[in-house]
């Protein structure tokens, strides 16, 4: 593309008016593909027309020699718009904000909104049940600050929505946040080089977002600050909660100025006119910045939100049914899932980070409990919310003026049904949930008061079947304004007005045989036999003569032929304005509509909650502040869905009373995993505040959830699998407390036997010690040594099966997936490998080898050994050191090489000793 820094170094097909246009549009988005509104198409040029022709398919012409040229029409955008954002295009959209037929000269056009991938409005763009967050990280301190105490501050905003979040996070908890949050885009500052800082790059490759360089002036605090008290116009922020000097005001301030950038830049949209825009001020929608703080929520690492499929399955589904926990209360069936759109994002929300505070937990369960109690209550707050659309979406689209007429209407069908919600969630007094729910109806109510005018006069005048555009017609009732309902006269009832005005003609002036009529090349005309020419009246001007007959107008047909050929152009225009005015007045109660929002979805979000527990027959979990974790018939949510009557429920007993580590030995396939995934599971959904599949749980308060499970690797990183699980099992041994969870599956399997049995013992004995809730599962046998080491910290268990026949070479193995205490010392290594369908050569062969290498007392020993090792740690550490993997045996050899009398013994006395002790050994 030719540099346009100075447009009067275009010349040739470039230098054309419209060309000079699109490249100066182009040098203000740089990095942008631009869609240049040309009649009705959205035209690329240069680079850009080969890029769009590479990543959509479309034809790649050319407007001039050598200039290439490809476009989609405009009437047909937001598909491709979609695509082009998926393949992580930032597009920049110019609109002409001209009418083409009264413009003298070029059309004047603007960029009226910038899509990327953190700031999407459009429904056809977003995923109903996901929150799409920009955000904008500020590093705290040097631009290169070392170690693990470096922190950064995050500035998180859902453009559709308005929520406005700031926080601030360890850096080296960046990733998990930014996963966490599920932001998609991420605003940093640029550097001298052009290039993203390591530690930017760094979170950027583990989260997956896309990131978006901004000048480093946006994050300097006094530019930051005045962007933050322009939009609010305030003159402090110290009414949002946050000081002048908050590490997250540079993070805040540069986000709003992106925003601004990117949503309506720098005109108004074609589907919104200059006095409606002029009604809101930009990003009237964006609330003001809320601070959170830390410590309010369970926190789950990135490798535990994969380990534990919250959001989305390891390797997704044959039949592309979502089986992750998420899936599993979105899908619902049956009634169980969410109602609407703002519902199943909370869902995701309050699964994603559940809570850690005990009053706010209660009150959840409180909530869900009364409606599992009354299922006619379930039943109506469900249908009270059923049909309500994404309000907290389309008000952001009335803010931006991208709201649709479609938008509109399910905005006033929607706030219509707050007085069924409001009645269905009454409950009697002194209930548990009384407090929580009078709040939720307090909070519709402030809502109705202001919102009801709004919802009866959409209802009063839109109609019951809205256009998708305004350019269709059609949204407003007959009768809603006199000025549209001539237009729409003029347009149905022309043919009866010319019958009208004939008979009248004809009447008036005796005149039998006068015509009115009309074609396309004269328009409207009044006509004469030239027989009776001589008696038309003066008020018939002649226009055009026949061979039989004269044509005339008169000055009232003429008025009203103007009325008829413009009647459609005034008719759209007149429902421009109407709509405008209804999109003003609900920019004005943004506030309000976003109240119904949080409120509606709260509700459904608890629904959902109740209505899975009601069908499931999951239990309330009781919550303490101590350590415990008592499950009893305990199941995986979303494998007793899959499995309905098929899954064998499980007991489990950890911390409090109970020890804390519990070491769990059996076969692949018998169920460790699944029983871990699935504690971690119910330890989640009751922070939630949700039931748990269980028959009964106590669960003690818990700050985190750690996994280790599966294999992974991060070659882009220059890491191994092995490395991976070592650096996940360093930070939990790093950050764990006594609240907080573990669960671990096969720690140390990456590399040799004894390297991975002896880490595998050292981390057991270190957790073992610290004291935090651990299910430890491992074919390791050894390590249950641990139990008789650290009797009331370890306990064993195993996952029960059976052989049949018993004793049988060629046995088969039974899988019960019972947990029972006590230990195994087999792994069924190659009954599995026979079941997964390996040749029976290879299973033959194995088996050999098996009973071979049982021979070895090698594993026995270096257990032994690591026995030994703990024994004496506790009192001669040094000597535990030198017999790590060293065992004395007793021999008779041994013992009468101690009855050796060397001071005594002649030559030939030595000679024959040798002789005895060499016979011994042979």
């Amino acid at each position: 593309m030719p540099d346009v820094k100075d447009r009067a170094e275009l010349s040739g097909p470039r230098a054309t008016p419209a060309m000079r246009q699109f490249y100066t549009f182009k040098q203000r988005h740089p990095g942008c593909l631009l869609l240049f509104r040309m009649g009705d198409f959205y035209e690329t040029f240069d680079d850009d027309a080969v890029t769009l022709h590479k990543a959509l398919g479309v034809t790649l012409t050319e407007r001039t020699a050598g200039v290439p040229m490809a476009g989609v029409p405009y009437h047909a955008i937001e598909p491709y718009l979609r695509r082009l954002i998926e393949q992580g295009y930032r597009v920049a959209v110019c609109e002409q904000v001209e009418d083409p037929k009264q413009a003298k000269g070029v059309v004047e056009r603007a960029v009226t909104r910038v899509l990327t991938p953190g700031a999407l409005v459009d429904e056809s763009l977003l995923a109903d049940d996901e929150a799409n967050v920009l955000g904008a990280v500020a590093f705290l301190g040097a631009a290169n600050e070392p170690g693990a105490g470096a922190r950064c501050a995050l500035a998180l905003v859902e453009v559709s929505t308005g929520s406005f979040t700031v926080l601030d996070c360890a850096a080296a908890e960046l990733v998990d946040e930014l996963m966490r949050r599920g932001v998609r885009e991420l605003l940093y500052a640029e550097t001298a080089d052009g290039v993203a800082p390591p530690r930017v790059k760094k979170a950027l490759d583990g989260a997956g977002v896309s990131g978006s360089a901004r000048p480093a002036w946006h994050f300097r605090r006094e530019e930051a600050m005045e962007a933050l008290l322009r939009q609010y116009g305030v003159t402090s922020l110290a009414g949002f909660g946050l000081r002048d000097d908050d590490p997250a005001v540079p993070a805040a301030g540069a986000i709003v100025r992106y925003l601004r950038e990117t949503q309506a830049p720098e005109g108004i949209p074609e589907s919104h006119s200059q006095a409606a825009r002029s009604a809101l001020a930009p990003l009237s929608h964006l609330r003001p910045p809320k601070r959170e703080q830390g410590g309010g929520f369970l926190v789950i690492d990135a490798p535990g939100m994969r380990a534990l499929e919250v959001e989305r399955t390891v390797r997704g589904s044959a039949t592309g049914e979502d089986f992750s926990l998420v899936g599993l209360f979105l899908r619902g069936g049956a009634g169980g899932g969410c109602r609407t759109s703002m519902g199943k994002r909370l869902v995701r929300e309050w699964l994603r980070r559940p809570l850690a505070a005990r009053g706010a937990v209660e009150a959840r369960h409180a909530c869900v409990g009364m409606l599992v109690g009354d299922r006619r209550m379930l039943e109506a707050v469900g249908d009270a919310v059923e049909g309500v659309q994404d309000v907290a979406r389309i008000g952001g689209r009335v803010a931006l003026g991208r709201a649709t007429p479609r938008d509109l209407c399910a905005l006033g069908r929607s706030l219509v049904k707050v007085d069924g919600i409001v009645d269905a969630l009454r409950v009697p007094a002194g209930s548990e949930a009384e407090d929580a729910f009078a709040a939720l109806r307090a909070r519709l109510e402030r809502a109705r008061e202001a919102l009801c005018g709004l919802a009866q006069e959409i209802g009063s005048s839109c109609g019951d079947d809205p256009p998708g555009h305004l350019r269709d017609g059609g949204l407003f009732r007959d009768g809603v304004d006199a000025a549209l309902d001539e237009a729409r006269l003029l347009q149905r009832d022309s043919a009866a007005w010319l019958a009208e005005y004939q008979r009248a003609l004809a009447e008036r002036h005796g005149l039998p045989n006068i015509k009115v009529g009309y074609n396309k090349v004269f328009g409207y005309f009044i006509e004469l036999p030239r027989a009776q020419a001589a008696r038309a009246p003066e008020e018939l001007r002649r226009t055009q003569t026949l061979t039989n007959a004269e044509r005339y107008t008169t000055p009232e047909l003429k008025q009203y032929e103007d009325k008829v050929m413009t009647a459609r152009e005034r008719g759209i225009a007149r429902e421009q304005a109407l709509f405008d005015a209804l999109c003003a007045r609900a920019g004005a109660l943004l506030g309000e509509i976003a109240l119904f929002a949080e409120a509606v979805a709260e509700v459904d979000a608890l629904r959902c909650f109740a209505a899975h527990a009601a069908r499931r027959g999951w239990a309330r979990p009781e919550m303490t502040d101590g350590p415990a974790l008592e499950i009893e018939q305990g199941r995986h949510p979303v494998l007793e869905s899959i499995l309905t009557d098929g899954f064998v429920p499980n007991d489990l007993s950890l911390g409090g009373t109970a020890t804390a580590l519990a070491l769990i030995t059996g076969p692949n396939m018998a169920g460790k995993s699944t029983f871990i995934r699935q504690t971690a599971l119910i330890a989640l959904l009751a922070h939630a505040g949700s039931f748990v599949p269980a028959a009964r749980a106590r669960i003690g308060m818990t700050d985190r959830i750690f996994t280790r499970v599966g294999a992974d690797d991060a070659l882009h990183a220059g890491q191994s699998t092995f490395m991976v699980e070592m650096t996940e099992t360093a930070n939990i041994l790093h950050h764990c407390t006594q609240r907080s969870l573990i669960a671990l599956d096969e720690i140390g399997r990456g590399t040799s036997t004894l390297d991975g049995l002896a880490l595998a013992w050292a981390i057991g004995e270190f957790l073992a010690g610290a004291g935090p809730r651990t299910l430890f599962a491992t074919h390791y046998h050894e390590l249950t040594q641990l139990e008789e080491l650290m009797p009331g910290r370890v306990q064993n268990l195993h996952v029960a099966v059976r052989e049949w026949p018993p004793g049988d070479p060629q046995a088969q193995i039974v899988f019960l997936h019972r947990i029972l205490s006590g230990r195994t010392d087999r792994s069924y290594g190659v009954q599995v490998a026979r079941l997964a369908g390996l040749p029976t050569g290879v299973v033959s062969r194995a088996r050999e080898l098996l009973e071979t290498l049982a021979v070895s007392h090698e594993g026995k020993q270096a257990a032994a050994a690591l026995k030994g090792a703990s024994s004496e740690r506790r009192g001669a550490k040094e000597e535990a050191q030198m017999a790590l993997f060293r065992e004395y045996v007793a021999h008779p050899a041994v013992e009468e090489l101690k009855k050796v009398d060397l001071e005594r013994m002649t030559a030939l006395d030595a000679f024959d000793a040798l002789r005895r002790l060499r016979g011994m050994v042979e």
